[in-house]
This record gives C-alpha cells, sequence and structure tokens, in this order.
C-alpha cells in the first residue's frame, strides 16, 4: 500500500489495500487446508495407502494446526522468523524432491494408477464442459503459485542497507523464482506423465502415490511444518496492519499501546513482554481463519481462487501502473499501449480462472456436509 500511495495515490490505494489483504487472509485460510491434508496423509497412512476403504476428516488436524499458530502468531514480527523461514525452505525443497521422484519412478516403472484398488475418475467420466472448466480452475492454481507477490515488499523492508535492499531482493527474486519454476514445470510435467488426467490435486495425498508409506509420511510431515513457518510469513503482514493503525487511531488506550513485562519462575528470571491487544486479535485471527478452513476444505477450488482474484492486481496491475508512473511514460505510446495489452490479458486469465474456480466450489459444496464423518 505505502508503494502503491508513493506512486499512484487516491483510491487506488484502498483497491491496493483490499486486495493485498484479502488475498493474504485467502491464503492463511489456504494453508490451513493444505497443511491439514498432510497431516491427515501421516495420521491415517494405514488407511489411506491400504486397499481398506477411508472415511477421514480433516477436521482433528485443522484444529492442531491453528493451536501451532496460535502459539506461533505471538512472533512480534517479521524479524524473528528468520530460522523458521529457512527451516520452511528446506522442507520445501525436501517434499518437492520426494514428488519428483516418486513420479519418475512410477513413468519408468509403468506402475498402474489403481495400484491400491480404488476407483478413480477417469477422463472418459468427465465431460467436455467439466474439463473445460477444470482447466480454467487449473490456471487459478498456476496463479497461486506466485502468490509471493504481496509479502514481496513486507520482506524487502526487513533487509538491512548494506548492500541495497533493491539490490539484494532482485539477487533473491531471481533465485527463487527460477528454482520454484524448475520445480513447478518438473513436477508439472512429470506428474502428467505418471497420472495423465487422472492426477489428483495433491500429489503426496492418499489419492496420488500409494508407496513407500515412509516416504510418503516424511513428504507430508515436510508439507505441514513448510506450511506451518509459511502461515506466519503470509500472517505478519495483516497482524502489522492492524495492530498499527489500532495504535494510531487509539493511542490512549492503554489495552492497545502498552506491553506488559512478564517474569517466567523457575527459568533464571527470564522475561518476556506481551501486548494483550496483541494477544487476543492475533489469537481471533487464528481461530476464524482454522473454522473458515473447516467449512471449506476444497484443496484446488479454494487455492484455485485465491490465485484468481489477487494475480491480476496485485502480480500485474499495480506494478505496471507503478511503473509507468515511475518511468513516465506518455499514454498511447508504443510501450504504453503494449503493457496496457499485457495487463488486459492477464485480466481476461484471472477472469477465466476466478469462473473456474467458483464453479468448482459450487460444485463441491453441492456434495459436501460439514463434520459428518466426525459421528
Amino acid at each position: 500500500m505505502d508503494a502503491v500511495r508513493a506512486h499512484l495515490g487516491g483510491l487506488k490505494v484502498r483497491f491496493c489495500g483490499v486486495a493485498q489483504y484479502s488475498n493474504l487472509v485467502g491464503v492463511t485460510v489456504g494453508y490451513t487446508i493444505t497443511a491439514s491434508i498432510s497431516m491427515e496423509m501421516v495420521r491415517g497412512s494405514k488407511c489411506f495407502h491400504g486397499k481398506d476403504k477411508c472415511h477421514a476428516s480433516t477436521t482433528l488436524d485443522m484444529v492442531v494446526f491453528g493451536c501451532i499458530q496460535l502459539i506461533l502468531c505471538q512472533v512480534p514480527n517479521f524479524h524473528n522468523l528468520s530460522r523458521l523461514s529457512i527451516l520452511a525452505a528446506v522442507m520445501s525443497l525436501t517434499y518437492s524432491l520426494i514428488g519428483l521422484g516418486l513420479s519418475i519412478v512410477k513413468v519408468a516403472s509403468g506402475t498402474k494408477l489403481n495400484e491400491g484398488g480404488e476407483t478413480r475418475t477417469t477422463s472418459a467420466t468427465v465431460s467436455e464442459a467439466q474439463r473445460l472448466w477444470r482447466i480454467f480452475q487449473a490456471i487459478g492454481d498456476i496463479a497461486f503459485a506466485y502468490a509471493y507477490s504481496t509479502v514481496l515488499i513486507e520482506i524487502q523492508d526487513t533487509l538491512k542497507s548494506s548492500p541495497a535492499e533493491n539490490k539484494t531482493m532482485k539477487r533473491a527474486s531471481l533465485v527463487g523464482i527460477s528454482t520454484t519454476t524448475i520445480f513447478y514445470l518438473l513436477c508439472g510435467c512429470v506428474g502428467y506423465a505418471a497420472f495423465g488426467e487422472d492426477a489428483p490435486g495433491d500429489l503426496l495425498s492418499g489419492t496420488g502415490f500409494n508407496h513407500p508409506v515412509w516416504l510418503l509420511n516424511v513428504a507430508n510431515v515436510c508439507v505441514a511444518i513448510h506450511l506451518i513457518g509459511a502461515y506466519q510469513v503470509f500472517a505478519q503482514p495483516i497482524f502489522s496492519f492492524v495492530e498499527t493503525s489500532c495504535r494510531q487511531r487509539w493511542p490512549e488506550v492503554k489495552f492497545v499501546s502498552t506491553d506488559h513485562q512478564i517474569t517466567i519462575p523457575f527459568l533464571g528470571g527470564m522475561s518476556f513482554h506481551v501486548n494483550w491487544f496483541r494477544v487476543v486479535w492475533r489469537s481471533a485471527y487464528v481461530a476464524v481463519t482454522t473454522v473458515l478452513a473447516m467449512v471449506l476444505p476444497f484443496f484446488n477450488v479454494f487455492l484455485g481462487l485465491i490465485g484468481a482474484v489477487s494475480f491480476w492486481p496485485l502480480t500485474v496491475y499495480f506494478p505496471i501502473e507503478m511503473y509507468i508512473a515511475r518511468a513516465k511514460i506518455p499514454k498511447f505510446s508504443v510501450s504504453w499501449m503494449c503493457l496496457q495489452a499485457l495487463s488486459f490479458v492477464c485480466l481476461l486469465i484471472s477472469l477465466i480462472a476466478a469462473a473456474g474456480s467458483v464453479e468448482g466450489l459450487v460444485q463441491s459444496l453441492k456434495t459436501y456436509h460439514p463434520f459428518k464423518n466426525e459421528a
């Protein structure tokens, strides 16, 4: 928002704020869903990877994930998350390599998809209309995969100034984008070679690979650990925005502005500072996102919707408009026309992806009964 305010101003600042923070909320809900699926895979691995049918629910796993976030969300700010971020990156690399390796083995061995004896939905049972909607939804999933733009500037703001922050961030972005794109393409292409149109939404889930169980459990543990850290990376800007706004609006209210020092007995007088507003607000946020994940536990369609809604404004529109304003590109020049054409094409892509995800969400809600399997 500060970058948009500096270059564009006006109502665009509010539009950016709505787009960014709505996206961040959606991402934290999506990460809760994704992590709970992996946790459920580990908890019920004997059932999922065997021949017995499973009637599983991720509700308990979402509650556990939420409890972990209740503790971690009390970390004051981004500066205290470096070790957690490093751990998350290592976990991400690990489960990506495992998924890629298992796909390569499956392609090389020619293993049948239905090894576990389960019935899959194949291309023969999917109508042309459904296939088209799924293609649109998949575009949203791809857009979600590059959702880092919503926290890029916030992360850059934590860097030290020698060398310059923008130079460090450019180098980090180049390495990060290159690495993730290579893995995305490899997992996508090799995964398609392994499963074809029957590829599951989550390759590491019970509808993907069946064996070896121990390796799949390792991969799913890595997914859960990664998303525990990733949740905080995307939640911290929300926490900071709300807390800063409240302190500015009610500076005289001690509940909002005052930190209290608490000493822990039997630990050598160790103490830490607690802000009660931060404790209540952050705990309430985690509780709300956890409940939303329970109500809408649809992996692909939810992530696709988040990606579709946030892709155009945050990854395309605002960066292009800020570049035009900063470079003072004249209207209707060749450069201006090309940039506007790019923005318009990406807007169409976002609308198509959103339509596919909404259709998928509607279809999922028709057959979904919350907490049905908990009985």
